[in-house]
């Protein structure tokens, strides 16, 4: 038991700058109240004292402003920042060194019996607002951003975003704010509105330009490491053969 307390307070330094003492992890952090006294809940719903259980969780809801029901499964070195509005339910399961911030639901879509919650493997952090719902599994590693409702699995280490959530690929975003500031505009005229079709049209054109661009420099490594070079004559316009640079590749 002690051994699992210093974990949890040890997860609160190292993911909260703003932590500065033990005494005042243990007074004044509602995630930390509100796992220690799950556990207890926890236990009690595990020996089938169902009732305690329940009262037990609505008094650590009524404390912490979290609720997380008696039923759910919490790993070790769980960390719940701020707290308010975190909803768990019932057949939720937690890993171990996962992060959830305020506002967050692991929610259910179905009034059916059984398996109705999210699995988060370890390592998942979950952005404040989000709203993770339905059996679905959050890959280890994975990150879903602020406000985002996730009613899919996530890959691991991938990062979901959006309403519904989409999976962002890594550099995509930099990829695009990069080529907006080389072709002379503003990238912050690049709206991330997902409701806006100039934006998302804008979002493939500059998707496609830097697609084009890495055939591009894949394309002169190749003829590259042929040994040509692009200002010998077989170059020019007028002695260019069409099929020489399908001849190279081959």
């Amino acid at each position: 038991m002690f051994s699992r307390l210093r974990e949890d307070i040890a997860c609160v330094f190292q993911r909260d700058p703003a932590a500065r003492t033990t005494w005042e992890v243990l007074t004044c952090y509602p995630g930390f109240h509100a796992l220690t006294l799950h556990r207890m809940s926890h236990w009690l719903w595990g020996h089938r004292l169902r009732w305690l259980a329940r009262a037990l969780s609505h008094f650590t809801r009524w404390i912490t402003g979290i609720e997380i029901h008696p039923g759910a499964t919490i790993g070790r070195r769980v960390f719940i920042d701020h707290g308010m509005g975190v909803v768990i339910g019932e057949t939720a399961v937690i890993n171990d060194d996962c992060t959830l911030y305020h506002g967050v639901t692991l929610g259910g879509t179905s009034w059916n019996k059984g398996k109705r919650h999210p699995t988060l493997e370890s390592g998942v952090v979950i952005g404040a607002g989000a709203k993770v719902l339905g059996p679905i599994t959050i890959r280890a590693g994975a990150k879903v951003g602020s406000n985002a409702v996730v009613v899919k699995d996530v890959p691991p280490g991938a990062t979901a975003v959006g309403i519904p959530a989409r999976i962002v690929e890594p550099g995509r975003e930099q990829a695009r704010l990069e080529k907006a500031e080389n072709l002379g505009f503003s990238a912050y005229a690049v709206t991330r509105c997902e409701d806006d079709p100039v934006a998302l049209a804008i979002h493939g054109l500059l998707d496609h330009a830097v697609e084009t661009d890495r055939r591009l420099a894949a394309l002169l490594k190749t003829i590259e490491r042929a040994g040509v070079s692009l200002e010998d004559d077989v170059a020019t316009a007028d002695k260019f053969d069409p099929n020489y640079l399908s001849k190279i590749v081959d």
